[in-house]
């Protein structure tokens, strides 16, 4: 089954779970532009994409802006009900969702969804409960592998990257890994 929504945390998925301060206070984060793809996989088949984190930055939110993730939810301190807020706005259930998370706070939104998935790197318990374990780290791409296993047991990763090359979304995508690389 094809989700209708693809929930993901930020770090430890996208990111390498690190967390880069400055001698000023700064925060700095290093996400990986190959998530990108899967984010306009999604979009190739009208998939909702979400973003859920218990970080509140505004770093996420350029993120997000960036890749046109319409839902952002930051903060989150449960992450279980807040998906299923979301999910209650976009008239779905959890049974209509994927996930991919890292660690003990993705646990319980991890085991209600359709389809789950950790990165390479996530803590063994994790990997454990989880449908789909990537090859990749968090911030290697472990996001865009989640999305095209997804696709692929729909048979419809061929079908994902034919939409992409052959759309505007292309285009979307050397104009969103342009501004990434350009920042």
């Amino acid at each position: 089954m094809l989700p209708k929504l693809v929930m993901t945390d930020i770090d430890g998925v996208f990111t390498d779970g690190g967390m880069y301060y400055d001698q000023t206070g700064n925060e700095w984060k290093k996400f990986n532009t190959s998530d990108s793809l899967g984010v306009l996989f999604c979009k190739a088949f009208n998939i909702e994409v979400a973003i859920i984190t218990g970080e509140n930055t505004q770093i996420v939110e350029r993120r997000a802006a960036k890749l046109q993730i319409p839902h952002l939810i930051q903060g989150s301190h449960d992450k279980l009900t807040d998906a299923e807020k979301l999910c209650k706005k976009l008239g779905i259930t959890l049974s209509d969702v994927a996930y991919i998370g890292d660690d003990l706070i993705d646990l319980p939104l991890l085991e209600k969804v359709h389809f789950s998935g950790a990165p390479a790197n996530a803590a063994s318990y994790i990997k454990k409960k989880v449908n789909y374990v990537t090859s990749r780290s968090g911030g290697e791409g472990a996001f865009r592998e989640f999305i095209e296993e997804v696709l692929r047991r729909e048979n419809l990763l061929e079908k994902a990257i034919q939409a992409v090359l052959n759309s505007k979304l292309s285009a979307k995508m050397t104009e969103v890994n342009c501004s990434i690389e350009t920042d």
